[in-house]
């Protein structure tokens, strides 16, 4: 079975994360590193993916600066998303077996961690067709913008624990005008645990991914 190894560095800077993506990446690619799954959360920042609308950033940058939200473009796919403390946010640098090679497939798959995790915690999420993430009701759970290159896969997942959901005020998520944002401690009524999703999510994604997900010594988030 393949071996993922999996890092949780607690709160980085998105910065800080890219940069260690994109080493892993390049890494993966020459055959030098085995696949990876980087758990962690952000301080405040909103992101622009490839397909983003500036006008979907509701205030200006100016704005964001003096309430500590940083504004960053960035090479996922999607339009425009949060990430804050409470948002356990997953970062696949996965080389898929050649018989999964399928975009559509990938995404369909890291939903299906999401939708296990969450079940975990008593949360029915789900799909709604055409549209991607991980949702309860008409309101979104969880958030996927990847990249890939030659087949190992960049970016990832975004899951809302005890995210705090005003921040989504600030933008139009994912660009979606009509649906709403939620988290677990929302539906819940009660906080999670981050570090108590990471481990279920850590869980299914060996499931879904068919490997075995170990976790080494810690990557440093700031070396």
């Amino acid at each position: 079975m393949r071996i993922c190894e999996q890092h949780d560095l607690g709160l980085t800077p998105y910065s800080r994360a890219l940069e260690l993506q994109q080493s892993l990446v390049e890494a993966r690619k020459r055959g030098e590193a085995p696949d990876t799954l980087l758990l962690l959360e952000h301080p405040h920042v909103i992101t622009l993916g490839r397909a983003a609308n500036p006008a979907h950033v509701l205030i200006s940058e100016g704005v964001l600066a003096a309430k500590g939200v940083e504004l960053v473009e960035t090479g996922r796919g999607g339009d425009v998303t949060y990430h804050g403390p409470g948002q356990l946010v997953g970062l696949p640098n996965h080389q898929p077996r050649p018989q999964r090679c399928d975009v559509r497939r990938y995404v369909r798959d890291l939903e299906e961690v999401l939708i296990r995790a969450a079940r975990d915690f008593g949360v029915e999420a789900g799909r709604i067709p055409g549209l991607t993430g991980v949702w309860v009701g008409d309101e979104k759970l969880a958030a996927i913008g990847v990249r890939i290159s030659r087949w190992v896969t960049m970016h990832g997942f975004a899951f809302n624990v005890t995210t705090d959901l005003d921040y989504f005020r600030l933008i139009v998520p994912c660009g979606i005008a009509d649906h709403g944002v939620t988290s677990l401690q929302k539906i819940l009524g009660a906080p999670v645990e981050v570090r108590s999703v990471a481990r279920s999510v850590t869980r299914h994604f060996g499931e879904v991914f068919d490997c075995q997900v170990v976790e080494p010594e810690l990557v440093a988030a700031n070396p």
